[in-house]
C-alpha cells in the first residue's frame, strides 16, 4: 500500500514539472491534498517537485554564462562540443583564424590605443580651459571623437532606433547591461556623465583626465556604500540642467542579454525623469556578454578584438518620470519591464548580485512564514476557533 501511495502522489506531481501555469503556493497545495486537513503528508511532494524544477529550469545562474548559439560562427569560444565535422569547415575556420588575429587584430588594437590616448591628452588641455559654452562644446567634441574611434575598434555595427527620445541633460539614462562596451556604443551617439568607483591604473588615469573636462561622478572606495552621499551627489548634479545626463546600469553586474534583471532603487528615488534605453546585441558575429567570474579585463578585450563583429541594436524609449503614489521600486519595475519588452530579453525579478552571493536568508524566511501561515492560520481564523 505504501509503494502504491508513493507512485500514485510521484506520478501526479511530478507529471506536471515545468509545463504549468503559474499558482500561489496556497492553491498548489489545496489541489493535491485529498482533505482540506492543515497538514498532509502530500505537502512533501509539493517542496520536492519545486526544487526539481528549480534544478532542470534554473532560470537565474544561467543568464551569467554566455548564451549558446544555434548554429557556429566559426569562433573558437563559441564551440562547446569541439568535435571535427569536416575537412572544409577546418579550413575555413584556420583561414578565420589569420584573417582575425593577423589582419583585423592588429588594426584593432592600434585604433584603441590612439582612441585612448587622444581622450587622455584632449581632456587633459581642456582641463585647463575656464568653465563655460567653449569648454563645454570642446569636451563634447573631444568625447564623441574618441568613443568612436574606440567603437570602430571594435567593429562595431550600431542601429539606433527612435532618436528623439535620446536623454537629454538633468535627466539620468538607465539601461540594460550586458558589457563594458555598454558605454562606448551609447557614448558614442550622445555625451554622457559617468558614475563609478574611482580605480588606479590605466583606468584611475582615464578618469582623472576625463573628470577635468566633464562633470563626471566618481566615488572613493570608502564612498560607495554610503547610499545618502551617493544619492546627494546624483541629486545635485541632475538639479543643474547645464550638466549632462547620468548613465546609469541599475543592474550593477553584466547579464547575458537574454534577460534583464532586478534594477537596484537607488537611482529611481532621485526627482529626475529617467530616460531607458534597450541594448540588444546580436551574439552570432561576437558575443559581447562579459563573463566576470571567468575573464578579466584584457582577455576579455582580446575576445572583442579578435571577434567578427559586434552587432547590436539600441531603442531610446520615450521618458518616464514616477507616478503618483508609486514608489522607487514599483518605478524601477515599471521601468524595466519597458527595456526587456523593446529588447525582446526576459524580465526576471531576481537580483543580478545572485552572480556572486547565495540567495538572502530573507527569501527563505518568506517561503517559510508563507507555509506556515497556511499550517496555523491568520490570527482572525484561529480567533473564530
Amino acid at each position: 500500500n505504501v509503494v502504491l501511495f508513493f507512485c500514485e502522489w510521484a506520478s501526479r506531481f511530478f507529471s506536471g514539472i515545468i509545463a504549468k501555469e503559474p499558482t500561489s503556493l496556497e492553491e498548489e497545495l489545496k489541489e493535491i491534498r485529498r482533505s482540506g486537513s492543515k497538514f498532509a503528508m502530500s505537502d512533501i511532494f509539493y517542496f520536492c517537485r519545486r526544487g526539481v524544477e528549480s534544478i532542470v529550469d534554473d532560470e537565474v545562474t544561467k543568464r551569467f554564462t554566455a548564451e549558446e548559439l544555434e548554429s557556429w560562427n566559426l569562433l573558437t569560444r563559441s564551440n562547446y562540443n569541439v568535435q571535427h565535422i569536416s575537412t572544409r569547415l577546418t579550413v575555413l575556420w584556420g583561414l578565420g583564424v589569420v584573417i582575425r588575429y593577423c589582419f583585423l587584430l592588429p588594426l584593432r588594437l592600434t585604433l584603441a590605443i590612439t582612441g585612448v590616448t587622444l581622450l587622455v591628452v584632449f581632456t587633459t588641455i581642456i582641463g585647463f580651459l575656464p568653465n563655460g559654452r567653449m569648454k563645454n562644446f570642446l569636451s563634447e567634441k573631444v568625447h564623441l571623437m574618441c568613443y568612436r574611434i574606440c567603437v570602430r575598434a571594435l567593429t562595431a555595427i550600431i542601429t539606433y532606433h527612435h532618436s528623439e527620445n535620446k536623454p537629454k541633460n538633468g535627466g539620468i539614462c538607465v539601461a540594460n547591461h550586458t558589457s563594458p562596451i555598454d558605454v562606448i556604443i551609447l557614448a558614442s551617439d550622445g555625451c554622457y556623465a559617468m558614475v563609478g568607483q574611482i580605480h588606479g591604473g590605466l583606468m584611475g588615469v582615464i578618469q582623472r583626465s576625463m573628470v577635468k573636462a566633464c562633470p563626471h561622478i566618481w566615488f572613493e572606495r570608502s564612498e560607495v556604500k554610503d547610499r545618502h552621499l551617493v544619492a546627494k551627489r546624483l541629486s545635485d548634479h541632475v538639479e543643474d540642467k547645464s550638466k549632462l545626463p547620468i548613465l546609469i546600469f541599475p543592474e550593477g553586474t553584466c547579464i547575458n542579454n537574454t534577460s534583464v534583471m532586478m534594477f537596484k532603487k537607488g537611482s529611481f528615488e532621485i526627482a529626475s525623469t529617467i530616460y531607458p534605453v534597450a541594448i540588444k546585441y546580436d551574439p552570432r558575429f561576437g558575443d559581447a556578454f562579459w563573463n566576470s567570474s571567468k575573464f578579466g579585463m584584457v582577455n576579455y578585450l582580446l575576445h572583442m578584438m579578435s571577434s567578427w563583429a559586434i552587432v547590436c541594436s539600441v531603442w531610446y524609449l520615450p521618458p518616464m518620470n514616477r507616478q503618483e503614489g508609486e514608489d522607487a521600486v514599483q518605478f524601477a519595475n515599471r521601468v524595466k519591464a519597458a527595456i526587456a519588452r523593446q529588447g525582446g530579453l526576459v524580465d526576471l525579478l531576481w537580483d543580478g548580485g545572485l552572480k556572486r552571493s547565495k540567495v538572502k536568508e530573507t527569501f527563505k524566511e518568506e517561503q517559510q512564514k508563507l507555509y506556515s501561515r497556511i499550517l496555523v492560520g491568520t490570527h482572525e481564523d484561529r480567533s473564530r476557533s
